[in-house]
């Protein structure tokens, strides 16, 4: 009975002594209270990425440049992906054309991104040739998906985080397409590529970019080509070719220019969605057409309006230098 006793009393003994032990490091590693100290603002640190070759660009919180565009859809065909090889990827074109990208979204543009498939496959090319045309255009989508995970890797590299989202289900390598999703993508600063066109065959990667650009609400489609916009007639063959600046929807049909398909031209005219058609290869023109200055040729509803807004734009930029070099005196 003494020995039941005295070993109830060591364990009580030993319990107290436990938490006292606890007590004591609980004191020990208390935060220090904030009362009475001031707790200093913390600022944003700035993201820096490659730009160029000599220059970096920088972001620090929500300071953004004035542009005309907030959301824009760029269109980009796969040949031009190809540079002169005309087959594959060139990765130097790619990592030109992510830089770019990647300088304009830092900026503030919401940038979505269709890609062409015709450096690999293209459905048309090959009808009649041991394939029906539904089964060469899905080929020809399968095409455009691994173009969309080249590019999304050349503008990660370059620090801006993108999505791939294709029209029909591939889990493994991409999301799929959900409207709402991806503008909350674009929402929250992240490039989306939008692969596998529309997800049905008889339809380009022009009736997909203008179908993407009207369900996410972009405020235009910019057509990188490798001329410099509309001519009155093929550029390459005849010297005295005009560059059209502005043009209309109807004007588009009537001479049968080759903007885009037919369905992609009607499908922007009846969204009011303009479409500014440039030449990509020129160093820094993808950066000018994101940002809403006035290269290569604007197809829309309403030049006047659209050479309006041109002259806003250019007068706000000049304004804003005007007060900077005012601020700096």
């Amino acid at each position: 009975m003494a020995t039941s006793c005295i070993s109830r009393a060591s364990l009580a003994a030993l319990g107290g002594a436990r938490r006292e032990v606890t007590a004591r490091t609980n004191r020990r590693h208390k935060a220090p209270s904030s009362r009475g100290r001031v707790t200093p603002r913390v600022t944003p640190r700035a993201v820096a990425v490659r730009a160029s070759e000599d220059e970096e660009l920088d972001r620090a919180g929500d300071v953004r440049p004035n542009q005309k565009w907030t959301r824009v859809m760029l269109k980009v065909s796969g040949e031009a992906l190809a540079g002169e090889g005309g087959f594959g990827i060139n990765a130097d074109v790619v990592n030109k054309i992510a830089r770019q990208i990647a300088e304009s979204a830092l900026a503030g543009v919401q940038v979505a991104v269709v890609v062409g498939g015709g450096n690999f496959f293209r459905g048309a090319a090959h009808e009649g040739k041991g394939l029906d045309r539904a089964s060469a255009d899905y080929m020809g989508m399968l095409a455009t998906v691994m173009n969309a995970i080249s590019l999304q890797a050349a503008v990660e590299a370059n620090g801006v985080a993108t999505r791939v989202m294709t029209a029909f289900s591939m889990p493994e390598v991409a999301e799929p397409y959900v409207r709402r999703r991806a503008i909350r993508h674009l929402e929250k600063g992240r490039v989306v590529i939008f692969g596998a066109g529309t997800g049905n065959p008889f339809f380009t990667t022009d009736t997909g970019a203008a179908l993407r650009a009207a369900e996410i609400q972009a405020q235009v489609v910019l057509k990188a080509t490798m001329v410099d916009g509309v001519y009155d007639c093929d550029p390459k063959r005849n010297d005295d070719a005009q560059l059209y600046e502005s043009l209309t929807y109807e004007t588009v049909q009537r001479l049968g220019l080759g903007v885009m398909d037919l369905t992609a031209i009607t499908l922007c005219q009846e969204n009011d969605i303009p479409v500014v058609v440039f030449n990509m290869d020129v160093e820094g023109n993808i950066v000018k057409a994101l940002r809403g200055n006035k290269i290569g040729t604007c197809v829309s509803s309403d030049v006047h309006k659209f050479e309006r807004l041109d002259d806003e734009h250019e007068g706000a930029l000049e304004r804003e230098q005007r007060e900077r070099g005012e601020r700096s005196v």
